[in-house]
């Protein structure tokens, strides 16, 4: 432990060394964070963090692993950007309209950047996307990683829908969808903290249970088994928080027809069926996905995912995209990585260096794979 103390106290030191100035504040009850870099050449950054676990501390820009991963950006002279948001867990809309309200605030303190990019992981991905379609004229690119880019709806509805299936196949192992959305119920986050206790309980009751159909229940949602109990952890979190913030269930099942199981009749007949309670435009209307993109977009993603797989990550905003005749302005660079966002440093920097040369020459740079 005293050694990991340490470690984490030189990180802070070396990054606070290429840190010339750093700008803290409020706005609209949003905290951001504002880096500028001893060889800042006035450009800017602005970033987009991911989804937080309710009451989650400390905030992400608060977090040194934050500044590690600032440092690609840092290092090529320009100042990052940072809003925590007004409030923590599904703030994609938020995180949008925080974002913009800090470069607004950005432009009128230090005058308008000599150029601006739009970056973010996971859902700040999904705010990158957004405020492209949405405030494109104030930035040259956008580099969304690991992104929540489909609809949001659809995303979280696969949040939804294995919950409904595994509670189906596993009944009792993890807390049915109508607990989930009884609001009548306290509501409290999990601890992430509890997430590696709980998941070894999860793995533990359905290899128990079924091994051969843990496996085949994970393949059907693009997930290794291993990353099975942590996903449903993390989702029920996600669908908490969901619940509170829509007023209710914004999801119907009760016609779905589900397929890809080893047996399709089985799932349909056991899985747990819920009606909506409340329209789901409540939540996920805003800033929903258009696929208008005017400026450069490079994706970078890995090559499995086991929270945004490439198929809602990639696939179906590509699709969005082409229907509107926007293939000229997206490209999509993958990396080797084995999880969530897991990219190295001078992946990062190489796929934002390809987006600044496809901005400068005007020259759309190949789709493809990323060491």
């Amino acid at each position: 432990m005293k050694k990991i103390i340490i470690l984490l106290l030189l990180t802070n030191v070396v990054f606070a060394q290429k840190i010339a100035k750093i700008d803290s504040g409020t706005i609209n009850g949003a905290k951001y964070r504002i880096l500028f870099p001893e060889n800042w050449k006035g450009k800017l950054v602005m970033y987009a963090h991911g989804y937080e676990f309710m009451g989650a501390k400390p905030l992400q820009s608060q977090n040194p692993e934050w500044l590690k991963r600032m440092s690609p950006f840092l290092e090529r002279g320009f100042a990052v950007a940072a809003s925590d948001y007004a409030y923590q867990g599904f703030a994609l809309p938020q995180g949008v309209d925080d974002t913009e309200a800090l470069r607004q605030y950005f432009v009128k303190k230090y005058n308008k950047p000599d150029s601006t990019f739009m970056v973010g992981h996971s859902m700040g991905g999904g705010v990158s996307v957004a405020t492209i379609e949405n405030f494109g004229a104030n930035y040259n690119g956008a580099l969304p990683m690991c992104p929540l880019s489909s609809r949001p709806y659809l995303q979280c509805r696969k949040e939804f829908d294995i919950y409904a299936t595994f509670n189906g196949l596993f009944p009792g192992v993890v807390t049915s969808l109508s607990d989930i959305f009884d609001l009548s119920k306290p509501y409290q986050a999990q601890n992430s903290r509890n997430m590696l206790a709980k998941a070894k309980e999860i793995k533990q009751a359905i290899f128990k249970k079924d091994s051969a159909l843990a496996v085949a229940f994970a393949k059907r949602f693009d997930l290794k088994v291993d990353d099975l109990p942590f996903s449903l952890f993390f989702n029920e979190n996600v669908l908490r928080d969901i619940a509170q913030k829509a007023g209710g269930n914004p999801f119907d099942n009760t016609n779905t027809l589900y397929s890809g199981f080893p047996n399709d009749l089985e799932v349909n007949q056991k899985a747990e069926r819920l009606k909506a309670t409340v329209n789901p435009d409540v939540i996920f209307k805003k800033y929903d996905r258009t696929g208008e993109i005017n400026k450069p977009v490079v994706f970078l993603h890995t090559i499995y995912d086991q929270l945004i797989p490439p198929t809602y990550g990639v696939v179906n905003f590509e699709n969005m995209v082409h229907q509107k005749g926007k293939d000229q302005y997206f490209t999509v660079k993958y990396t080797n990585g084995q999880g969530h966002c897991n990219f190295t440093a001078q992946q990062t920097g190489k796929a934002f260096d390809e987006l600044r040369t496809w901005v400068k020459t005007g020259v759309k740079n190949n789709a493809g794979f990323i060491d």
